[in-house]
Parts: structure tokens; sequence; C-alpha cells
């Protein structure tokens, strides 16, 4: 056992942020803490946890959580817990590394041997052997559209059926209750694998009428933080797959609890992560050791990181084949801790130079502003 001596956190291109976790004995684990369009924001959390957490036992991680979370009265909400997730996957990392074991050893050791992934484009997509995809399901609406404005995401979804994959599909909180409505029941024959954030959660009332009323599953997480934010989801059934963010909501550790909390409610898991590799070996490690696992999303290709030039999921690891898909799949890393290799000397170099990443603006024909 050896104390946390130092937390470092890295902005990266495309608009990912690393943290890097180092004990008094020299040894460290890589974590991250990826909040889109909030980095500053963060860091500057980060750099609070540091000074609470600093110089306990790197060992300790539950008792690390727990002072973390509940020692500065306030908690929760998404800047907080991607921050303590930075943390809390470097932490692990760092144990399993120590062990000289996968993650997933110690979270009760593997039980899925394949983790089958999704991502957001179509035809290239299919041709490396993906079953089924996610996409967004709509351009930006108004409140009370014409109900044409939902042609093309039936159009698309054809489109996608007709190449043999499955395809889920997005609201991404762009719909109000009175399209989404429509929407959901003109996409049942279509059957989609789920349809996602059908309308914001913060409108509970409205995700469980639109639940009672499709038969297509419904699937949200990814704008929720902790296993006390999806309770009553679970409570009054109106979710069946969730998509917890490992870098948004609270790590490792909290991923675990909230798939387990799932699991007797007959609810899947289906995490979020259209992030870095580091985020990504960390839902494997997860996924790998629960029995809920549904679906893995990925970010490879995906526009945010071809937008940055040749910046994608695998240019930060020194084995930039270990998160390649094969017929459809990307195995279980085998390597100790995440299972991959940072390189270190390309994070500080690119990290120099890379500024803040904003999200794009949406606006309506009239500039009233519409959901991201």
């Amino acid at each position: 056992m050896a104390p946390i001596q130092t937390i470092e956190h890295f902005r990266v291109k495309p608009r990912w942020l690393f943290v890097k976790l180092t004990d008094a004995e020299g040894r460290s684990g890589w974590g991250e803490a990826t909040l889109e369009g909030h980095s500053l924001a963060v860091e500057g959390a980060l750099d609070e946890l540091t000074t609470r957490i600093l110089g306990m036992e790197a060992n300790e991680i539950e008792r690390i959580w727990q002072t973390a979370y509940r020692q500065g009265f306030y908690r929760g909400g998404a800047v907080f817990m991607s921050a303590l997730a930075g943390i809390d996957i470097a932490l692990w990392d760092l144990k399993a590394r120590n062990l000289n074991v996968p993650i997933y050893e110690l979270l009760g050791g593997k039980r899925n041997p394949e983790h089958s992934i999704n991502n957001l484009d179509r035809k290239a997509r299919s041709e490396q052997g993906l079953k089924c995809i996610k996409m967004n399901a709509t351009e930006d609406l108004d409140w009370l559209d014409s109900p044409a404005a939902l042609d093309s995401a039936i159009e698309r979804l054809a489109k996608v059926k007709a190449l043999g994959m499955d395809a889920a599909l997005d609201f991404h909180g762009r719909l109000h209750r009175p399209m989404a409505k429509q929407l959901a029941r003109a996409l049942e024959p279509h059957r989609p694998l789920f349809i996602e954030e059908p309308v914001l959660v913060e409108h509970p009332e409205g995700i469980k009428q639109i639940s009672d009323m499709t038969s297509i599953p419904i699937a949200l997480g990814e704008r929720l933080y902790s296993r006390w934010d999806i309770k009553r989801f679970l409570e009054d059934a109106s979710v069946d797959i969730l998509q917890l963010d490992v870098a948004h909501a609270g790590g490792i550790s909290e991923l675990k609890r909230i798939a387990n909390m799932a699991e007797p409610y007959d609810v899947a898991i289906a995490p979020h992560c259209p992030l870095g590799p580091l985020a990504l070996a960390a839902c494997l490690q997860v996924d790998l050791s629960i029995s809920n696992f549904g679906i893995q999303e990925m970010s490879l290709g995906i526009h945010y990181n071809t937008e940055a030039g040749d910046i994608d999921l695998g240019f930060y690891l020194k084995d930039q084949t270990i998160l390649d898909i094969k017929d459809g799949y990307v195995h279980a890393p085998k390597g100790p801790g995440l299972g991959i290799e940072i390189d270190e000397d390309m994070v500080r170099t690119i990290s120099k130079e890379t500024e803040p990443w904003q999200p794009k603006g949406f606006h309506g024909p009239d500039g009233s502003i519409r959901e991201w």
C-alpha cells in the first residue's frame, strides 16, 4: 500500500480529459473525466478533489470514493461526478496493475466473453462486421412541428435495416412530448433496437407516458450521474436499458453498483461512451463482469474524432489495435489494469496545444435555441 502522491489531468484533442494518478512509490494509473463542452469546470473540480484525497491510501478505492462524494456536503451533478469518475478509474487501473490482473478480475471475474459494439456510421460500420448502429433520430424540431418532419427518421431507419443491420435511434432530447409520442408510434412497425432519450430525463412523467404507450425498448442514462438519479426510473418501470457513462457517473465503482441495482428490475446496461480510449476500456472492464450487459457504444470514426484530423480512438495508445473491431466485437483486453497502455509523451505534447472543446449551437428558423 502507498498513499496518493499526485493527480494530474490532461486536456487532449479531440475533446477528451485524461487523468493520471501516481502513488508515493511512483506507480500510476490512468482514468478519463471527459464531460463534453465542460472541460474547464471538470478540471477545477479535479483540482478541488485532489486537495481532499491527496495522501490517502491509493488501495482503498471505496474509502476514497465515499470521502470525495460525501465530505464536500454538496454532491452529485455532471461536473463533480465526472471529476470523481476520472480519479476512480485511475485508482482501479493502479490497483489492478499492482496485482498484475485486469480490473474485471477484481470485479468478480469475467462473465461475458465478447462485446458487441455499436457506433454512429452506416456503410463503413457494416463493412467492419458490426451488427447494429446507433444514429440520431431527427434534426432539431420545434415544440410542435409538422408530422411530416418525422418522415426522414422513418426513411433513415429503413435504409439501415436494408443493409441487414439493426439500428437504435437517439432522440437526443431534441423532441418534446407532442412530437416524441408520434415518432415512437410511427417507428414501431420498423422495430428499432431501442429509442434513446425520447424526451429529456428532467421530464420523467413524459418518459413514463411514452414507455407505457410503445413496445419499443426505452433507453436513457447519459445525463444521469448516480444510483440516486436512476431510482425513480427503475421503480416506475419506465426504462428498459440504462446508458450511464462511466466518465460522467462516478467511474467504475458507481457503474458497477448501478448495474447490480438494475438487474433485479430486469433492466439491461448499455454504457454510453462516445468518448476516449480510457473511458471505453473502463466500460469493457465493467461489461465483462456483469450479467445484465446488453451492448457497448464506442467512438471509433465518430465525427468529433475525424474533425480533429488523424486523432481517433487509438491515437494515444502504444498498441493502437487493442480496441479494434473483429467480426463485430471488441474482445476482452487481457493486460493488467484497464488493459491498454497510454503513450504519455504523446498525451503531454498534445495537451500543451489543446483548447477547451465547445459544442456547436443549434437554432430554429426563428433563432430560438434548440437542443444539441
